[in-house]
Order: C-alpha cells, then structure tokens, then sequence
C-alpha cells in the first residue's frame, strides 16, 4: 500500500531520488515536443505543403501539450502522479507508431496533437513539476529547475540522436523506434513515484511574509483570476518569442545553406545551454523569488532575439544559438514558482498546470505564426522583429506584477 509522506521526508534522500527520476522522464517525454521540429523540412518534402502548413503538427503538438497540462494536472491533484505519468507512456507510444504511419499531413498533425501533445509528453511535465514543488522547501527553485532541465536535456540530446537515425534509416523508422523505447522506459520508471506527497504547507514569499499569509485569498493584491490571468497572457507573450528560434533554427539553416544537421546541432546548442540556465535560474530564484528571475530571463531573451537580425553566418549563429539557450533557460520555471509563492498549494497541479497550458499556447502560436510570416515574406527577419515584439508584452506585464508584489498589502481577512 502507498504511503503519504511526512515532512520529514521534504528534502530527504528520497526527495532528491524522486527528482532525479523526475529528470528522467521529463528527458524521455521531451521526444515529443522536439521530435516534430527535427523532422519539419522531411515532412515538408514528403507531404508537398507549405513551410507553415509543415509547421501546423508543432502547433497541434503544443495545444495538445498545453490542454494536456490542466487535465494531466487534475488527475495528478487527485490521483497522484503515476496515473498520468502511465498514460503519458501510452499516449507516447502510440503518438509516435501512429504518425509514423500516416499519409497525409492531417493524420501525421492529429497523432502529434493528440496523442503525442495531448496524452503523452503533456503528462511528463507540468504534473512532474507540481509534484517536485511539494517535495522541497528552502531548495525548492533549485529543485523545480532541475526537474524542468529535463525539458532542454530532451532538446539536447533528441534533435542529434533522431537527426542521426533518420538519415540512417528515415524519419518513419526512427519515430516507430522512439514510441517503442518510450513505453519501455517510462513505465518502470513511474513506479517509483507512489508514494504521496507531505500535505502542503504555506509558501514563503523572499522578503513578503504577508503575502504569502494572503497569497490564496489575493495574490499580489489582485483577484485570483486577474492575477492567473496575467499570468498566462505573460506566458504566451514569452514562448510565442520562444518559439521563433527554436521551432525553425533547423529549417533556418536549411534556408541559409548550412543543411539540416547544422541547425539541429544548434538547436541541441541552444537547448543545452538552456539547461544551465535553468539550474543557475533556480539557485537565483530561491534568493530573489520567481517574479524578479521571469523579469530578468525576459529581457536578456529580447536581447538574445535582437543578436539575431544582424548576424547570420554559421559560426555566428551557433554563438547567438548559445546565447539565445543561456537566457531564456529561466523563464518557464519561474511561472511555476510564481505560482507556488502567490496561490494556494492545495491547487498545486492545476494552476501550474494552467499557466504552463498558456506557455505553451505560446509556442504553439509562435511556431506556426513564425512559418505564416515567412511564407508571407520569404524571410525569417520579419518572424524574429514578431518575436521581440511579443517578448516586449511579457516584459510589461511583468514589470507590473513585479509593481505590485512591492506594494504594502493589508493583512488577510478571513
């Protein structure tokens, strides 16, 4: 039978195993968000579409990714984290065999969407880091970036192996191939999460001890609603920037003459830097607190995207590749801190679940809004003047909630 933790097991040796398994699979879901970027010029070529109609199936991914998120949220808030963890398996294997067997355009989006976006990789993220935020305490930004490094590991480590295995074998081999190794892995590997979490205790704002007294009741002094929403619009300002870079770096250096596997090694560039942001992010955010590190990522992004008009040379382009991962690394997992500082834990999975829904709504927008303007243009340079745009809302938002938190607030009323 599986036990409920006690507080004394927040930050123990099990804790940081969990989080360590915790890596793991957000590595081995992550396939599916990265897999479809990788395979976007075959899937142009093969299918006679569109650079934006090939970019529609990362689209339907990241909906999927993002609807999946709330509902995979649920089920974690109620049921624990396995049960959705084993569905994200399932969903996983046969997203992957499903769309590597389709033949049209439409099929290939919908197995990507649906299974892939809604049942599979959804399940790998946002309930894995709702349930590392309960586990820790005074580490816990530390710990909730090391688990959503698994997000850039994917980034790192797929992009390169999948690039490999399709010019070996083919993209419909190699996407069978992972939906087999996914089932395999991660079913195992979710058992050693049964054990519940300790009940949770209120968080602690760095520096605001009143609001976190308050922070069910008004967070930042602002209606519940009012203060998620903002949230989520920031979320897919941020990722809609995001997404420029990472959903077409490949297609990118396809379009500039450095081939295929050159953006994909930027892409595994990009995101690998991605994970030392994020571990350097969660040491920052535990002294700083969430809103001011989601700020700081926010702009140095702009900056990022900005290095990205003027310089397009291959050595070049893996620099900035480089500096575009350092920067933005920290933004996602600053949400769902906010989250846990501002609003109850009870409600943990679900809102984390939310925001992180709108992230990747952003991506999701931004990856196929991105194809649009350049099939519109013949371009990437209006796509990137887009993303700096979008990034510039993020930053706004957040310099007012940021207004806000500093505010003196009156003390709770029951």
């Amino acid at each position: 039978m599986t036990r409920q933790a006690t507080p004394a097991d927040i930050e123990s040796p099990y804790a940081w195993m969990r989080l360590a398994v915790s890596l793991v699979l957000m590595t081995i879901g992550g396939s599916g968000m990265y897999s479809v970027t990788v395979v976007l010029p075959r899937i142009q070529s093969e299918f006679g579409v569109a650079r934006g109609d090939a970019s529609l199936p990362y689209t339907l991914t990241m909906i999927g990714f993002g609807i999946g998120g709330v509902l995979m949220g649920k089920l974690s808030d109620r049921f624990g984290v396995v049960m959705p963890v084993m569905i994200g398996a399932l969903g996983l294997g046969a997203g992957f065999i499903a769309a590597g067997s389709a033949t049209t355009i439409w099929q290939f989006g919908l197995a990507q969407g649906v299974l892939i976006g809604l049942l599979g990789t959804s399940a790998t993220f946002a309930p894995l880091v709702a349930d590392t935020s309960q586990w820790f305490d005074r580490r816990r930004g530390m710990a909730v970036a090391v688990c959503m490094s698994g997000n850039y590991v994917a980034g790192a480590v797929w992009p390169p192996v999948m690039q490999h295995f399709i010019d070996s074998v083919g993209w419909r081999p190699t996407y069978i191939g992972i939906g087999i190794f996914c089932v395999a892995s991660i079913l195992p590997l979710a058992l050693v999460l049964r054990r519940r979490p300790p009940l949770p205790a209120p968080a602690v704002v760095p520096g605001s001890a009143q609001q976190a007294v308050s922070a069910s009741l008004k967070p930042l002094g602002l209606s519940v609603g009012v203060a998620q929403g903002l949230l989520c619009v920031a979320g897919v300002a941020c990722c809609v920037a995001m997404s420029m870079p990472q959903v077409h770096i490949v297609a990118y250096c396809g379009d500039l003459g450095f081939g295929a596997a050159r953006g994909a090694e930027m892409l595994a560039l990009m995101l690998g830097m991605g994970v030392v942001s994020r571990l350097v992010s969660g040491w920052v955010s535990d002294r700083i607190g969430g809103l001011r590190t989601l700020l700081l990522g926010s702009l140095l992004q702009g900056v990022a995207l900005l290095l990205f008009l003027p310089f397009n040379g291959l050595v070049s382009l893996y620099v900035v590749s480089a500096m575009f991962g350092l920067f933005q690394g920290g933004i996602v997992p600053a949400y769902a801190l906010i989250v846990r500082e501002y609003f109850s834990p009870k409600e943990a999975g679900a809102r984390v679940g939310t925001v992180l829904m709108a992230t990747m709504f952003g991506m999701a927008l931004g990856g196929w809004m991105s194809g649009a303007v350049f099939d519109l243009t013949g371009s990437y340079r209006a796509a990137f003047i887009n993303g700096i745009a979008w990034n510039l809302l993020n930053v706004a938002i957040m310099s007012f909630l940021l207004y806000r938190a500093r505010l003196p607030t009156r003390p709770a009323q029951a």
